[in-house]
């Protein structure tokens, strides 16, 4: 049991027997006295007693964790115990003002006000003063709908102790209706007090979000770095704590990684603006305006885990043309690689537009892993030697070095490193590594594979 749970429960049960004892002392005092408002204040403390009783069993039962029936806990228990409070404050409300306004209308009856009357009413302020501030506190601190329900209870206690106090002064001095006057303004306060926790508790039931928690989330979600948009958010209160859904909009060219770093930043968000707030959150893709056709070409293929590259865009007059290479199985019959092509281009015309030329280059896939060893030291020395020559002269391109070749099943696989001036444009540097693995080629036909990797000077 957590420690608010344990505090919940310890303060509530203090509350039955202070209650039970407030609640004798008030009717033996009523009864002795003849006074209604008296009598009508022990009634209202002897239906708190049953209240708070109620209560206890209500906090104990929310603080049962989730189970596979209640996957939401058992929060509502605690309202459920508020409502049920409400309808015995209001039953007891009509009945004080139907009972003083009958005593009003009949005349007053006599009244004895002893000391000990008077000393009983004392003690009940006081007590009902240090009972409200402690429940109102451990109430705002929980988070207990319970707890708040009854700290009412016993700030009317207190009111209504007051006006039968009142009461009793004015008729120890002669003003003789000023008991069942009392007896009324205990009557009035008391539906009061139940209108405004019956408004509170019938929200929670309800599922009413609290006001304004849903803008200032909102408010603070969307700054959130990679957050497009904040779609919609559904709260509800649940006991001491308030459940909710958050959806945004991502970016759609984002990888996964990062979607699930901007949902824990969102939920993070929540729980520093609103700690009681346990929210799920939901990630939509989201095509941005600032997308290129290539940034969209690469999206669509992916939602059909198809590799596509060398994407080429241009435009025709008044429409765009795109060309790309595919990568399909390689041991796939032609006819239904041609189909999963044929399918991918015309995702690409549903998304983009009817008008858009595409057109695309199938390439078979190398699905399954080479074994392969280090070439002997002659053919290494040989392609070394071929790669040097193919790069001298070539602008930009200042050596070639670390140089690899393995030998595999289905031919040589050569790799290589060259130093190129920093400033030479991408397009530039890939123009000249594609004449030297071409001039490579041209030598060792044979060759499977040259990958060429540029370095800017001055960096390993």
């Amino acid at each position: 049991m957590t420690d608010n749970a344990a505090l919940k429960e310890q303060v509530a049960l203090s509350s039955v027997a202070v209650s039970a004892v407030l609640t004798l002392g008030k009717a033996a005092a009523g009864m002795a006295s003849g006074s209604l408002a008296l009598l009508s204040e022990a009634a209202h403390n002897a239906i708190d007693t049953g209240a708070t009783i109620l209560t206890y069993f209500a906090v104990r039962q929310a603080n049962k964790p989730a189970d596979d029936k209640h996957h939401y806990g058992h929060g509502k228990y605690e309202s459920l115990s508020a409502l049920f409070e409400t309808g015995l404050l209001a039953g007891l409300a009509i009945y004080v003002l139907f009972t003083a306004a009958e005593r009003l209308r009949e005349g007053p009856e006599a009244i004895d006000s002893s000391w000990w009357v008077f000393g009983v009413l004392i003690v009940s302020i006081l007590a009902d003063s240090g009972r409200y501030l402690t429940l109102s506190s451990v109430a705002k601190k929980t988070g207990s709908h319970a707890l708040a329900a009854d700290a009412m209870h016993f700030a009317s206690d207190l009111i209504g102790s007051v006006l039968v106090l009142i009461g009793l002064i004015a008729n120890h001095y002669g003003f003789v209706q000023g008991d069942a006057l009392a007896a009324m303004g205990v009557a009035l306060f008391i539906g009061f007090a139940g209108f405004r926790l019956g408004g509170e508790t019938l929200g929670t039931l309800l599922d009413r979000a609290p006001d304004g928690l849903a803008e200032k989330l909102r408010g603070e979600i969307v700054l959130v770095p990679g957050v497009v948009a904040v779609e919609n958010i559904k709260l509800r209160p649940n006991g001491p704590k308030i459940l909710g859904e958050v959806f945004i909009a991502v970016a759609r060219s984002l990888p996964l990684e990062r979607v699930a770093e901007i949902e824990a930043a969102v939920r993070a968000k929540i729980s520093e603006v609103s700690p009681e707030t346990e929210a799920t959150v939901s990630s939509a893709p989201r095509a941005l305006d600032d997308e290129t056709l290539a940034e969209r070409i690469v999206m669509i293929a992916a939602r059909k885990k198809l590799p596509v590259h060398h994407i080429f865009v241009h435009h025709l007059g008044d429409r765009d043309c795109i060309a790309f290479d595919l990568e399909v199985e390689g041991s796939l019959p032609t006819a239904e690689a041609h189909a999963i092509a044929t399918a991918l281009e015309n995702d690409i015309r549903d998304e983009i537009g009817p008008y858009i030329e595409v057109e695309s280059h199938i390439e078979p896939l190398q699905a399954h892993k080479l074994i392969g060893h280090e070439s002997d030291p002659a053919t290494l020395q040989a392609i070394t030697a071929a790669l040097k020559q193919a790069a001298e002269g070539k602008e930009g391109v200042t050596d070639v070095h670390a140089v690899r070749a393995r030998a595999t099943a289905e031919g040589l696989v050569v790799n290589f490193h060259a130093h190129v001036c920093p400033a030479l444009s991408v397009t530039a540097t890939h123009e000249a590594l594609e004449e030297i693995e071409r001039a490579l080629r041209e030598k060792m036909p044979h060759l499977l594979r040259v990958v060429g990797h540029a370095e800017p000077v001055g960096e390993a």
